[in-house]
């Protein structure tokens, strides 16, 4: 049975051009399926609305970031439900996500685009000058749309394992009699929509003749399939460890790599992945345009600054992983040059681009005092709001963005979906488990584990020094895992990491940092241990209570 009405948003559009970002809302009316599909201008709405579905997290807790229920960060303030992932309060019935009901709207939108639109002419519009123009985008919609759905279920086995796999339209009765489908035949599912689909996009949209920025491109129905199979290979979904899959994930993601650099995406400067025009960055493969935004910057500007309310606080866990400059070594290693009464000095340059601390001058921009973390410091402790960690974010928020009360203003904002550097640590993961060895390298795999993550820590502006030869697999695994903490630092990738390697363990606890300010104005610093709850059934999200009482086939996950 179809749906005979459509709520749809005359004017509702992502617009795709780099001029505007906005999402305007207008009138809403109710049309059938034939009113809505035999007009160009209604139908790219429809599939725009579904870009919109696309995930961000610019503080989806209220201000905090999912890195503030890992151990990237933690969040000032307790009224956040962000706190409810570690303190006993995370249930079914308080399921901490919309990603199941987003998600399944937006697939639900796209089995109706697939099922509605197909074989329309827009005959009305075929004398139009552009006619020929509209058809080429109408059908290239079908794809978008495919690879959309592809990745809402990537999203959604990701975080809750097994989940129904439908792609039909179903009537409410249907729909609240649907299985779960096991999580292999959905990683099955996404993988063979990537390899469908594929060829059917353009490599990029700038060869048109039209301009659009924003779309699904083939690079991104690469990198799909190449983070979808390196999750299956991991340990979470690969419980046997079969290698096979490990070699798929390392093929998945080395295609990425080989396919980025005929397609002109190359590894940029890392200070240049966030920003106005992150968007542009050469490295970029896919990104969701937000929009202009100041939020994000009233989140995380250090309180005791106008305009900012502080947030997420990167953690000393977080800033014990930056390596020192000159070794490649951690602080606590022997031989690090790491000095205590400076702890700062001398660190991997990712540290001060996406850390703010204490002594920092310039954060943000309009602020021309210098950062007092410190206990009393002007930032600092007992001020309500003070960062819990000694710690300010930088990383992601925009130091020009002004919010003092006569100046506010607000920029564009990009969050990355997919860029390169995660697929050179991928492909190093897969590789390396698959091979069996950091250094080895085979007739398929002409690349080594330990070179592809020093492609990442020679990129420009960090030049750190390279992993040697001759790791022991536990040596190359902690170098790794660490690597990927902070090149991907915020990025939304350390909750999901933990989970699918099955260390969630380390969560249990959070190293912050405080600062007290001594009579020379020297500082003295202290690690403590800030603890929080585990328990295993957190590898997956519990299915909303609210679902399982409308559809009795659905089972719960373990634990819940």
């Amino acid at each position: 049975m179809k749906i005979k009405y459509i709520l749809i948003a005359l004017g509702f559009l992502i617009t795709f051009n780099a001029c505007e970002d906005e999402m305007n809302y207008d009138e809403f009316v109710s049309l059938d399926e034939e009113q809505v599909f035999s007009s160009f201008s209604r139908t790219m709405s429809f599939v725009s609305n579904i870009y919109n579905y696309l995930d961000y997290d610019f503080g989806d807790y209220g201000g905090a970031m999912l890195s503030s229920a890992s151990d990237e960060s933690d969040y000032v303030w307790t009224s956040s439900d962000i706190h409810d992932f570690y303190n006993g309060a995370w249930s079914a019935s308080n399921a901490k996500s919309n990603t199941w009901n987003k998600s399944y709207e937006a697939i639900r939108a796209v089995n109706l685009y697939l099922d509605a639109s197909e074989g329309q002419t827009f005959s009305d519009f075929k004398y139009n000058q552009d006619y020929n123009e509209q058809m080429e985008r109408y059908e290239r919609y079908q794809y978008e749309v495919r690879f959309l759905r592809a990745y809402f279920y990537f999203n959604l086995v990701r975080q809750y394992g097994d989940v129904p796999l439908v792609t039909k339209v179903l009537t409410e009765d249907e729909a609240n009699s649907v299985f779960r489908t096991d999580k292999s035949e959905i990683f099955d599912f996404i993988v063979a929509e990537c390899d469908s689909i594929v060829n059917n996009l353009p490599v990029t949209y700038e060869d048109l003749s039209y301009t659009e920025t924003g779309r699904v491109s083939r690079a991104s129905v690469l990198a799909l399939k190449a983070r979808t199979l390196l999750y299956q290979a991991s340990s979470l979904f690969n419980t046997s460890n079969e290698s096979s899959l490990w070699y798929k994930a390392a093929l998945a993601n080395k295609a990425v790599i080989d396919s980025c650099s005929q397609y002109g995406i190359v590894l940029g400067k890392y200070s240049d992945l966030w920003g106005t025009d992150n968007y542009k960055n050469s490295e970029m493969i896919f990104v969701r345009r937000v929009g202009s935004l100041n939020s994000l910057e009233s989140y995380n500007f250090p309180i005791g600054v106008e305009g900012g309310n502080s947030g997420n606080c990167p953690t000393q866990t977080l800033v014990d992983a930056y390596e020192m400059k000159s070794t490649g070594l951690l602080w606590n290693e022997d031989g690090s040059g790491y000095n205590s009464n400076k702890p700062y000095e001398g660190r991997d340059p990712r540290f001060n681009m996406t850390v703010a601390k204490n002594g920092d001058t310039g954060w943000p921009t309009y602020n021309n005092s210098e950062l007092q973390i410190f206990e009393g410091g002007a930032n600092g402790s007992p001020i309500s709001g003070a960062s819990t960690t000694g710690y300010y974010l930088k990383k992601y928020v925009d130091a020009s963005v002004d919010l003092r009360s006569s100046h506010v203003t607000d920029k564009r904002h990009s969050w990355i979906t997919y860029r390169l550097g995660e697929f050179y640590l991928n492909y190093a993961e897969a590789v390396y488990h698959y091979l069996g060895s950091p250094d080895a390298t085979s007739a398929d795999f002409d690349i080594s584990a330990v070179d592809a993550v020093n492609v990442i820590r020679h990129r420009s502006d960090v030049n750190m020094p390279s992993l040697s030869a001759g790791l022991t697999n536990v040596e190359f695994e902690a170098k790794y895992k660490n690597e990927r903490m902070v090149e991907l630092a915020f990025e939304g990738h350390r909750f999901w990491d933990v989970r699918r390697w099955k260390e969630g363990e380390v969560l249990k606890s959070v190293t912050c940092m405080k600062i007290e300010q001594k009579e020379d104005e020297s500082f003295k610093y202290s690690r403590f241990e800030k603890e929080r709850s585990w328990d295993n059934k957190m590898y997956f999200f519990p299915i909303p209570d609210s679902e399982i009482r409308k559809n009795p086939n659905l089972t719960q996950n373990t634990g819940w």
